[in-house]
């Protein structure tokens, strides 16, 4: 089992930037393929990017390409989620994953694992 604690969220202005943290513990966190996901109000929680474990690979929803950036620091056991240019459609509750099986899996049918969210509100 791995556990996951999401920070960094907050409110900012349209055009703004953002950086999530996700600190992980409990299991080898090079093993997982990790991600985030977001969840407006009223609406289903979706993808938003994702991370091989070696981080080589990196995967985007459009909505978000060009404008996130996901990171991980394996020494650190932590992932990143910079995020500029934010517009009001951005700001939802924001959840750090992970996944064993790959990056692409947890795209695929969801990730093993959640983070508690944090929340990001982004002002016009």
């Amino acid at each position: 089992q791995v556990q996951l604690v999401d920070s960094g969220g907050g409110r900012v202005q349209a055009g703004g930037s953002l950086r999530l943290s996700c600190a992980a513990s409990g299991r080898t966190f090079s093993n997982y393929a990790m991600g985030w996901f977001r969840q407006a109000p009223g609406k289903e929680r979706e993808f938003v990017a994702a991370i091989s474990r070696r981080g080589g690979g990196t995967y985007y929803a459009d909505s978000v390409k060009g404008r996130f950036t996901i990171s991980r620091d394996n020494a650190k056991n932590t992932v990143y989620l910079q995020m500029n240019s934010l517009k009001p459609e951005d700001t939802a509750v924001y959840y750090c994953a992970a996944d064993a099986s790959s990056a692409q899996g947890m795209v695929l049918k969801g990730p093993d694992h959640w983070g508690q969210g944090t929340q990001v509100t982004v002002s016009s």
